[in-house]
């Protein structure tokens, strides 16, 4: 509850990155900040050589709404993603630490729901660490997939005219919907261990008023895609080309990782950090709660959920320290 009361929408991560590092600092990890600017960094913290690294985000999305508490649920921004997840890294953490584990650590990101610039920095600066456990709600099954992103932003130019004069001018909006129809046809790429590629047309805008034929129009599209993103980007260009301003934004590869004995498993069709944290070892994902209810106003995480992590989450260093060590 009192990370999910720490504002940290994504850019505003400075406050809670701050109380990260004095509580870690407290249990006698050794902690360091990753500045990303002046207002924002990401929190390292150590035990001895990290082998294996427990690893989730600091952001969210907006709007804020703090924490409340039933005898089921924790409620808030955050408390599902991530927050919840970071609190189990944490407990997680504390007991391994009483335990006498010695040589993990806690990475935690700013950025992840946007650009994923908190980890892209993180993987400037690799610590020599074999597995990192990144955390997402996956309902605390080990997700033996995650989807990748691909989003294009495109822009429709035409000329301003009289609306009762329709021919003196070229309407942006009307080019806009027809590049939109075309990009819808185009078929996507399925795999089978992830699905199917899925497109949302997130956000469209344009023109200045309903008697005025527009100049111009806009709209962001984001594909989760499988496999194939190289092909599928030189389709979108084929249908873009000569007809509009387009820019792709951001590029996520898919990603496969690996089953363990014991453990649940899922495929989920989000995206997280593990893509731009190669440098951290070989990537598992695994928290509580429910993706369902992420990014909603009625989210929230399952105390038992969050108690039953902590375990797993003790459990998964265990395992992967000892397949190192053997």
């Amino acid at each position: 509850r009192a990370l999910v009361n720490i504002e940290s929408i994504t850019g505003n991560e400075k406050a809670c990155a701050a109380f990260l590092r004095d509580y870690l600092a407290e249990r006698n990890f050794r902690v360091e900040l990753q500045p990303l600017g002046p207002e924002r960094s990401n929190v390292l913290a150590v035990n001895g050589d990290p082998e294996v690294v427990l690893s989730t985000h600091i952001d969210t999305v907006p709007p804020f709404f703090p924490a409340s508490e039933d005898d089921e649920y924790i409620h808030g921004r955050g408390s599902c993603d991530a927050k919840g997840i970071l609190a189990s890294q944490i407990i997680a953490a504390e007991r391994l630490l009483a335990e006498g584990v010695k040589n993990f650590g806690l990475l935690f990101l700013v950025g992840e729901e946007t650009l994923s610039d908190g980890a892209r920095a993180a993987n400037l600066s690799p610590r020599g660490a074999r597995y990192i456990i990144n955390g997402e709600p996956t309902d605390n099954k080990l997700a033996l997939g995650t989807k990748g992103i691909l989003r294009v932003d495109i822009r429709a130019k035409g000329r301003m005219a009289h609306s009762a004069y329709p021919h003196l001018g070229e309407s942006a909006v009307e080019k806009l919907l027809d590049v939109l129809a075309d990009i819808r046809r185009l078929p996507l790429p399925e795999d089978p261990v992830l699905g199917p590629s899925t497109l949302n047309i997130g956000v469209i805008s344009g023109g200045r008023a309903a008697n005025v034929i527009p100049d111009l129009a806009q709209a962001q599209v984001l594909i989760r895609t499988v496999n194939g993103a190289d092909e599928l980007r030189a389709k979108i260009r084929g249908v873009l080309e000569g007809r509009c301003e387009y820019e792709f934004i951001r590029y996520t590869p898919a990603l496969l990782m690996e089953k363990l004995d014991g453990f649940e498993t899922e495929v989920v069709a989000f995206t997280t950090d593990l893509p731009n944290l190669t440098a951290w070892g070989r990537p598992l994902l695994l928290g509580p709660g429910s993706i369902s209810v992420a990014h909603t106003d009625h989210e929230r995480v399952r105390k038992s959920d969050l108690t039953r992590a902590v375990e797993l989450y003790c459990q998964l260093v265990r395992r992967l320290k000892g397949k190192i060590e053997n």
